[in-house]
């Protein structure tokens, strides 16, 4: 593979996040790149929170612990065929929904919803089995009950930005078993960056969603030019100068 200086510019060890666009790159093509796609910070964002909790009070205690944290909480359900309704109406930013409903559980309505928000599951439950079935159904990310909203919190940005970077490959892959592919390499960059430039991990991929951009080149390409010129460290050797590629 030919040496690509420009990842070992634009990543140097020990560096801050003022060194991501150091990196020379080339003068822009006559039609700029439309960047209206890249994937946005989701911190910056006031998200639209639909909330679908059977239990009256639980819903409401929910619904007031989000208002306070500043989120808007766009709708509230209490079944799961509800919550897909609402969701189809009008999509929320995230979609803060309980296991266990009646009509429809969570996981049920999490797995139709079509992909219109990413789903962030409470459950008083905390087994692999359920695990499983939420991850299967599309749940980006879970809560265990009783929870806080520094529990919640977290939970619902890291739901909020892995929905995103899925959307942003799918847009990019169309084929199925690539987009897999593509999804493993992306993540594996991401985790050198994260780990030579501190990044957090919705940052790392909008610096690969970036570069893809600015050079006219795919994710994959992107990600597989920071694995092979920028090797993650192993068996602890964090820290130490990456060889050259």
């Amino acid at each position: 593979m030919a040496t690509l200086g420009w990842v070992t510019d634009a990543v140097r060890p020990g560096a801050g996040n003022d060194a991501i666009p150091a990196a020379p790159l080339p003068a822009p093509p006559p039609s700029a790149p439309d960047t209206r796609h890249l994937t946005p910070p989701v911190e910056a964002q006031a998200l639209r929170i639909l909330v679908a909790e059977d239990e009256a009070l639980i819903r409401l205690d929910l619904i007031e612990m989000l208002a306070e944290s500043g989120y808007q909480v766009s709708g509230q359900a209490s079944d799961g065929q509800a919550a897909v309704e609402m969701c189809r109406a009008e999509p929320p930013d995230v979609v803060v929904m309980d296991v266990k409903m009646p009509v429809m559980d969570g996981i049920s309505a999490a797995a139709i919803r079509e992909g219109l928000a990413p789903v962030v599951m409470l459950t008083a439950f905390s087994d692999k089995n359920l695990v499983e079935r939420a991850r299967d159904a599309g749940v980006m990310a879970y809560v265990v009950k009783p929870f806080t909203i520094d529990d919640l919190r977290p939970a619902i940005h890291i739901a909020r930005s892995r929905w995103l970077e899925l959307r942003a490959l799918s847009r990019e892959v169309a084929d199925l078993g690539e987009r897999f592919e593509t999804r493993r390499a992306v993540d594996r960059a991401k985790g050198i960056l994260m780990t030579k430039l501190r990044l957090s991990e919705p940052d790392a991929f909008r610096w690969i969603q970036k570069t893809a951009m600015d050079r006219r080149l795919g994710m994959r390409e992107v990600a597989a030019a920071v694995i092979h010129g920028l090797p993650a460290d192993t068996h602890g050797d964090a820290g130490k100068e990456p060889s050259a590629p």
